[in-house]
């Protein structure tokens, strides 16, 4: 009988102490797979943006990213100059605010190797008045105000030959100011930063101004500029990374997600035209 009970106790021990493992072993697969799985949803993403639209857009598929293990962190900026240079001293992953002839002036003035990665879409540059009309109401030495870097500014001259106000000699690459060589209303250039153009609309009988800073300022390109860029522009928008990165699995599933039928269908519900994709 003290046989019995003795072997019944080492069983029941052994039972516990099985138990006990079991549940051990338990709390530690259910550690791991918690671990895999944070590990799975902490890629982060730091992109650099312009507020309207790029931004926007962005928002757009943060869930679809998320899905995929990545954490997009969008940080907003109202210059063109910083999320370049945040780009190239690794403060962000990636940028999308600008086009290609903007990229390549900034690299060679800045000596940085920042690349394309993706075309999204396009912004047609309109010229925008508070006091008149349409371009032909402009007189005599009236002041036209237009972004004063190389490459917008060039862009801005562009939409005025094409409306005839003035001519540029031929070979300009980049036409800045002085290369205007006929101007037969003798209109005058003010050049300023680009997030100022809309702010100062009412100093200028009119504005070249970008799309994206119009759209901040409670301008809709289609209602509101009186000359609009040409639809067949080359100034497409453009995902930018720095050279080396656009590789990166991450960069790759942005792009997918900014290039998907989404948002594509997003962009032409939600800007009616004043913006189109371009993929």
């Amino acid at each position: 009988m003290l046989k019995k009970m003795i072997f019944n106790k080492l069983a029941l021990g052994a039972i516990a102490l099985a138990v006990v493992f079991s549940g051990c072993d338990s709390k530690v697969e259910s550690q791991s797979n918690a671990q895999n799985t944070e590990n799975k949803t902490t890629q982060k993403l730091i992109v650099g943006a312009t507020p309207e639209p790029h931004a926007v857009m962005l928002e757009q598929v943060k869930e679809t990213l998320a899905k995929e293990g990545i954490e997009l962190e969008i940080k907003e900026f109202t210059d063109y100059v910083t999320p370049n240079k945040s780009l190239d001293d690794g403060s962000l992953d990636a940028n999308f605010f600008q086009h290609k002839p903007y990229l390549d002036s900034f690299n060679k003035e800045h000596n940085t190797k920042l690349i394309s990665v993706a075309g999204i879409h396009l912004e047609p540059m309109g010229v925008y008045s508070k006091s008149i009309k349409s371009l032909e109401e402009l007189k005599e030495g009236d002041m036209i105000s237009l972004p004063n870097d190389p490459s917008n500014g060039a862009r801005a001259l562009r939409i005025l030959e094409a409306n005839q106000l003035i001519k540029i000699k031929e070979g300009a690459e980049l036409p800045s100011v002085q290369d205007i060589i006929e101007n037969p209303k003798n209109l005058k250039f003010k050049e300023m930063d680009a997030p100022q153009l809309a702010r100062a609309l009412g100093d200028v009988s009119a504005s070249v101004i970008n799309t994206n800073f119009a759209l901040l300022a409670g301008l809709n390109p289609l209602n509101d500029a009186i000359a609009l860029e040409s639809k067949d522009s080359p100034y497409v928008n453009i995902v930018v990374v720095k050279s080396g990165k656009e590789n990166d699995e991450r960069i790759t599933k942005l792009i997918q997600s900014l290039q998907s039928e989404a948002v594509r269908q997003f962009i032409l519900d939600h800007y009616q035209g004043a913006i189109l994709p371009s993929f």
